[in-house]
Protein backbone atom coordinates (compact mmCIF):
# COMPACT_ATOMS: atom_id res chain seq x y z
CA UNK A 1 0.00 0.00 0.00
CA UNK A 2 1.11 3.56 -0.56
CA UNK A 3 1.58 6.20 2.09
CA UNK A 4 -0.82 9.51 1.46
CA UNK A 5 1.81 11.84 0.00
CA UNK A 6 3.04 13.96 -2.09
CA UNK A 7 3.60 12.64 -5.43
CA UNK A 8 6.72 11.57 -6.31
CA UNK A 9 9.19 13.34 -8.47
CA UNK A 10 10.49 10.13 -9.76
CA UNK A 11 7.12 8.92 -11.48
CA UNK A 12 8.23 7.78 -14.84
CA UNK A 13 6.26 9.51 -17.35
CA UNK A 14 5.94 9.38 -21.25
CA UNK A 15 7.56 11.63 -23.58
CA UNK A 16 4.39 11.00 -25.97
CA UNK A 17 1.29 12.61 -25.72
CA UNK A 18 -0.71 9.71 -26.77
CA UNK A 19 1.77 6.67 -25.91
CA UNK A 20 -0.61 4.32 -27.20
CA UNK A 21 -1.27 5.28 -30.28
CA UNK A 22 2.58 5.43 -30.63
CA UNK A 23 2.98 1.84 -29.46
CA UNK A 24 -0.04 0.61 -31.93
CA UNK A 25 2.91 0.98 -34.85
CA UNK A 26 5.65 -0.66 -33.48
CA UNK A 27 6.45 -4.86 -33.78
CA UNK A 28 4.45 -6.72 -31.32
CA UNK A 29 6.42 -7.64 -28.80
CA UNK A 30 8.19 -11.48 -29.21
CA UNK A 31 7.63 -13.54 -26.46
CA UNK A 32 9.28 -16.48 -28.32
CA UNK A 33 12.67 -14.68 -29.20
CA UNK A 34 15.22 -17.14 -28.98
CA UNK A 35 18.47 -15.66 -26.85
CA UNK A 36 21.45 -15.37 -29.53
CA UNK A 37 25.00 -16.02 -28.57
CA UNK A 38 27.40 -14.37 -30.66
CA UNK A 39 31.17 -13.37 -30.81
CA UNK A 40 32.53 -11.07 -28.56
CA UNK A 41 32.80 -7.45 -29.67
CA UNK A 42 36.43 -7.76 -30.64
CA UNK A 43 37.75 -11.51 -31.09
CA UNK A 44 40.92 -10.83 -32.07
CA UNK A 45 41.82 -8.68 -29.13
CA UNK A 46 45.46 -8.40 -27.64
CA UNK A 47 46.93 -7.13 -24.36
CA UNK A 48 47.14 -3.31 -24.37
CA UNK A 49 45.04 -2.77 -27.44
CA UNK A 50 43.71 0.51 -27.49
CA UNK A 51 39.82 0.03 -27.16
CA UNK A 52 36.85 1.93 -29.54
CA UNK A 53 35.76 4.95 -28.07
CA UNK A 54 32.35 3.40 -28.65
CA UNK A 55 30.92 0.16 -31.07
CA UNK A 56 28.29 2.01 -32.42
CA UNK A 57 28.43 5.83 -33.70
CA UNK A 58 24.48 6.04 -34.33
CA UNK A 59 22.38 6.83 -31.81
CA UNK A 60 18.54 5.16 -31.36
CA UNK A 61 17.41 8.87 -31.50
CA UNK A 62 19.07 10.28 -34.76
CA UNK A 63 17.33 9.93 -38.16
CA UNK A 64 19.04 7.51 -40.18
CA UNK A 65 20.10 10.03 -42.47
CA UNK A 66 22.27 11.88 -40.32
CA UNK A 67 25.84 11.38 -41.13
CA UNK A 68 27.68 9.04 -37.77
CA UNK A 69 30.13 11.40 -35.92
CA UNK A 70 33.68 10.93 -36.48
CA UNK A 71 34.72 13.09 -32.80
CA UNK A 72 34.30 11.81 -29.58
CA UNK A 73 34.55 14.17 -26.58
CA UNK A 74 33.65 14.23 -23.01
CA UNK A 75 31.79 16.94 -21.05
CA UNK A 76 32.55 17.22 -16.68
CA UNK A 77 29.23 17.62 -14.93
CA UNK A 78 29.06 18.51 -11.31
CA UNK A 79 26.19 16.84 -9.68
CA UNK A 80 25.79 19.26 -7.23
CA UNK A 81 25.72 22.29 -9.63
CA UNK A 82 22.58 20.69 -11.07
CA UNK A 83 19.25 20.22 -10.12
CA UNK A 84 18.69 16.59 -8.40
CA UNK A 85 15.95 15.26 -11.01
CA UNK A 86 18.68 16.63 -14.37
CA UNK A 87 21.14 14.07 -11.98
CA UNK A 88 18.48 11.20 -11.32
CA UNK A 89 17.77 11.89 -15.36
CA UNK A 90 21.07 11.10 -16.38
CA UNK A 91 21.98 8.40 -13.99
CA UNK A 92 19.06 6.12 -14.83
CA UNK A 93 19.40 6.77 -18.31
CA UNK A 94 22.99 5.45 -18.09
CA UNK A 95 22.88 2.35 -15.92
CA UNK A 96 21.09 0.16 -16.58
CA UNK A 97 19.16 -2.05 -13.40
CA UNK A 98 18.06 -5.14 -12.95
CA UNK A 99 14.74 -4.84 -11.22
CA UNK A 100 13.35 -6.05 -7.39
CA UNK A 101 9.89 -6.57 -6.91
CA UNK A 102 9.59 -6.84 -3.05
CA UNK A 103 6.86 -7.97 -0.84
CA UNK A 104 6.68 -6.86 2.71
CA UNK A 105 3.91 -7.01 6.03
CA UNK A 106 3.70 -4.08 8.18
CA UNK A 107 3.50 -4.53 11.82
CA UNK A 108 -0.50 -4.69 11.84
CA UNK A 109 -0.34 -7.00 8.75
CA UNK A 110 -0.79 -5.12 5.73
CA UNK A 111 0.99 -6.34 2.79
CA UNK A 112 2.96 -4.39 -0.06
CA UNK A 113 4.29 -4.88 -2.95
CA UNK A 114 6.67 -2.95 -4.93
CA UNK A 115 9.55 -2.37 -7.79
CA UNK A 116 12.58 -0.86 -7.14
CA UNK A 117 15.57 -0.79 -9.62
CA UNK A 118 17.91 0.60 -7.17
CA UNK A 119 18.86 -3.04 -6.80
CA UNK A 120 21.76 -5.38 -6.59
CA UNK A 121 23.43 -8.40 -5.68
CA UNK A 122 27.04 -7.53 -3.78
CA UNK A 123 27.89 -10.47 -2.00
CA UNK A 124 27.10 -14.52 -2.45
CA UNK A 125 28.74 -15.48 0.67
CA UNK A 126 26.66 -15.42 2.97
CA UNK A 127 23.80 -13.94 0.11
CA UNK A 128 23.89 -10.01 0.26
CA UNK A 129 21.42 -8.03 -2.05
CA UNK A 130 20.95 -4.24 -1.77
CA UNK A 131 18.10 -2.42 -2.26
CA UNK A 132 17.82 1.73 -2.37
CA UNK A 133 15.42 4.08 -1.54
CA UNK A 134 15.47 7.59 -2.61
CA UNK A 135 15.01 10.59 -0.58
CA UNK A 136 11.42 11.52 -0.51
CA UNK A 137 10.28 14.91 1.07
CA UNK A 138 6.99 13.43 2.76
CA UNK A 139 6.93 9.87 4.05
CA UNK A 140 9.33 7.01 3.48
CA UNK A 141 8.36 4.40 1.16
CA UNK A 142 5.99 1.88 2.70
CA UNK A 143 8.84 -1.15 1.78
CA UNK A 144 11.41 0.63 3.46
CA UNK A 145 9.58 1.18 6.93
CA UNK A 146 7.99 -2.01 6.80
CA UNK A 147 11.77 -3.05 6.67
CA UNK A 148 12.67 -1.20 9.68
CA UNK A 149 10.14 -2.43 11.29
CA UNK A 150 9.49 -6.11 11.03
CA UNK A 151 13.09 -6.44 9.49
CA UNK A 152 11.49 -9.60 6.39
CA UNK A 153 10.95 -9.72 2.76
CA UNK A 154 10.62 -11.05 -0.33
CA UNK A 155 12.83 -10.03 -3.41
CA UNK A 156 11.07 -11.15 -6.45
CA UNK A 157 13.48 -11.00 -9.57
CA UNK A 158 10.60 -8.88 -12.65
CA UNK A 159 11.09 -11.12 -15.78
CA UNK A 160 9.22 -10.77 -18.91
CA UNK A 161 5.83 -12.33 -17.96
CA UNK A 162 5.52 -10.34 -14.69
CA UNK A 163 6.53 -6.73 -15.71
CA UNK A 164 3.15 -5.13 -16.05
CA UNK A 165 1.92 -6.45 -12.93
CA UNK A 166 5.00 -4.75 -11.41
CA UNK A 167 4.49 -1.95 -12.93
CA UNK A 168 0.93 -1.48 -11.88
CA UNK A 169 1.63 -1.90 -8.21
CA UNK A 170 3.64 1.38 -8.70
CA UNK A 171 0.46 3.56 -8.52
CA UNK A 172 -0.05 5.84 -6.42
CA UNK A 173 -2.99 3.97 -4.96
CA UNK A 174 -4.26 4.67 -1.15
CA UNK A 175 -3.14 3.33 1.60
CA UNK A 176 -6.04 0.64 1.79
CA UNK A 177 -6.14 -0.40 -1.90
CA UNK A 178 -3.62 -4.21 -2.25
CA UNK A 179 -1.14 -4.34 -4.46
CA UNK A 180 -1.59 -7.38 -5.24
CA UNK A 181 -5.19 -6.98 -6.10
CA UNK A 182 -4.02 -4.70 -8.50
CA UNK A 183 -0.61 -7.51 -10.04
CA UNK A 184 -2.97 -9.93 -10.12
CA UNK A 185 -0.24 -11.89 -8.98
CA UNK A 186 -0.86 -14.66 -6.61
CA UNK A 187 0.51 -14.95 -3.12
CA UNK A 188 2.65 -18.05 -2.38
CA UNK A 189 3.83 -19.24 1.51
CA UNK A 190 7.47 -18.02 2.14
CA UNK A 191 9.38 -20.81 4.57
CA UNK A 192 11.54 -18.39 6.68
CA UNK A 193 9.90 -14.86 6.60
CA UNK A 194 6.21 -13.69 6.58
CA UNK A 195 5.81 -11.88 3.47
CA UNK A 196 4.62 -13.87 0.63
CA UNK A 197 6.35 -14.62 -2.49
CA UNK A 198 5.13 -14.14 -5.99
CA UNK A 199 3.56 -17.29 -7.49
CA UNK A 200 4.23 -16.43 -10.98
CA UNK A 201 8.15 -15.18 -10.21
CA UNK A 202 10.81 -17.11 -11.93
CA UNK A 203 13.34 -16.73 -9.25
CA UNK A 204 12.78 -15.33 -5.88
CA UNK A 205 14.85 -14.67 -2.68
CA UNK A 206 13.34 -14.67 0.70
CA UNK A 207 15.47 -11.99 3.11
CA UNK A 208 16.39 -10.53 6.56
CA UNK A 209 17.50 -7.14 6.98
CA UNK A 210 20.88 -7.01 8.20
CA UNK A 211 21.45 -3.38 8.50
CA UNK A 212 19.19 0.09 6.93
CA UNK A 213 21.96 2.84 6.31
CA UNK A 214 20.26 6.42 5.95
CA UNK A 215 22.43 8.03 3.29
CA UNK A 216 23.30 10.92 5.15
CA UNK A 217 26.37 12.38 4.77
CA UNK A 218 25.67 16.50 4.38
CA UNK A 219 23.75 16.52 7.46
CA UNK A 220 20.39 17.08 5.59
CA UNK A 221 18.69 14.71 8.01
CA UNK A 222 19.52 17.53 11.08
CA UNK A 223 18.50 19.79 9.03
CA UNK A 224 14.65 18.19 8.96
CA UNK A 225 15.83 17.30 4.83
CA UNK A 226 14.52 14.19 4.23
CA UNK A 227 17.32 11.60 2.92
CA UNK A 228 18.01 8.44 1.14
CA UNK A 229 18.62 4.89 2.44
CA UNK A 230 20.33 1.87 1.58
CA UNK A 231 18.66 -1.70 2.86
CA UNK A 232 21.58 -4.20 3.23
CA UNK A 233 19.38 -7.99 3.00
CA UNK A 234 20.60 -11.74 3.69
CA UNK A 235 19.13 -13.82 1.43
CA UNK A 236 17.81 -16.92 4.06
CA UNK A 237 15.79 -18.85 0.98
CA UNK A 238 15.75 -19.04 -3.31
CA UNK A 239 13.08 -20.18 -5.12
CA UNK A 240 13.65 -21.20 -8.74
CA UNK A 241 10.55 -22.12 -11.26
CA UNK A 242 11.75 -26.12 -11.90
CA UNK A 243 12.28 -25.43 -15.59
CA UNK A 244 14.19 -22.10 -15.51
CA UNK A 245 17.03 -24.46 -13.24
CA UNK A 246 19.86 -26.02 -15.48
CA UNK A 247 21.80 -28.88 -14.64
CA UNK A 248 25.09 -27.19 -13.68
CA UNK A 249 23.19 -24.92 -11.12
CA UNK A 250 22.94 -21.84 -13.31
CA UNK A 251 19.75 -20.44 -14.18
CA UNK A 252 18.55 -20.74 -18.00
CA UNK A 253 18.39 -17.42 -19.66
CA UNK A 254 15.60 -18.56 -21.90
CA UNK A 255 13.14 -19.48 -19.41
CA UNK A 256 14.35 -16.47 -16.64
CA UNK A 257 14.36 -13.41 -19.50
CA UNK A 258 15.08 -10.71 -16.75
CA UNK A 259 14.86 -7.24 -17.84
CA UNK A 260 16.50 -4.29 -17.02
CA UNK A 261 15.20 -0.72 -16.02
CA UNK A 262 16.35 2.00 -18.86
CA UNK A 263 16.02 5.51 -18.92
CA UNK A 264 12.02 7.40 -18.86
CA UNK A 265 9.62 4.57 -19.19
CA UNK A 266 12.31 2.03 -21.54
CA UNK A 267 12.90 -1.51 -20.56
CA UNK A 268 15.40 -3.76 -21.76
CA UNK A 269 15.57 -7.62 -22.42
CA UNK A 270 18.26 -10.06 -23.08
CA UNK A 271 18.28 -10.38 -27.10
CA UNK A 272 21.91 -11.50 -27.68
CA UNK A 273 24.60 -12.67 -25.19
CA UNK A 274 28.67 -13.56 -25.91
CA UNK A 275 30.93 -15.57 -23.75
CA UNK A 276 34.53 -14.26 -22.74
CA UNK A 277 36.65 -16.34 -20.90
CA UNK A 278 38.89 -14.87 -18.12
CA UNK A 279 42.70 -15.53 -18.65
CA UNK A 280 45.13 -17.39 -16.12
CA UNK A 281 48.72 -15.76 -15.97
CA UNK A 282 50.29 -18.89 -16.62
CA UNK A 283 48.56 -19.57 -19.61
CA UNK A 284 48.19 -16.22 -21.02
CA UNK A 285 51.85 -15.81 -21.47
CA UNK A 286 52.53 -19.07 -23.94
CA UNK A 287 50.11 -17.06 -26.09
CA UNK A 288 50.92 -14.87 -29.00
CA UNK A 289 48.36 -12.19 -27.45
CA UNK A 290 51.34 -9.22 -26.66
CA UNK A 291 51.28 -10.00 -22.63
CA UNK A 292 54.38 -10.92 -22.88
CA UNK A 293 56.00 -8.06 -24.52
CA UNK A 294 53.92 -5.73 -21.81
CA UNK A 295 55.77 -7.34 -19.20
CA UNK A 296 59.21 -7.64 -20.65
CA UNK A 297 58.72 -3.54 -20.65
CA UNK A 298 56.89 -2.96 -17.56
CA UNK A 299 60.00 -4.65 -15.91
CA UNK A 300 63.09 -2.99 -17.34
Amino acid sequence: MSSKASPSPFVLKSKYADFKAIEAHRPPFDPSLPIKTTQAPSPGWRYGQQSPQTLSTVSINTPASTPPSTSSMHISIDPSAQPMLANYRLLVSAIPRPISFISTISLDGTKNLAPFSYFQIVDHDPPTFVVGFSARPSRPKDTRRNLVETGECVINLVTENIIHSANATSLDVPYEVSEWELSGLTPAKSETVKPERVQEAVFSIEGKLLEMKELDYHGRGEKGEAVGALAIIEGTRFWIKTEAMGEDGETDLGILRPLVQLGGISYGRVAETFELPRGRLDQELGKDNGLKEILERSTK
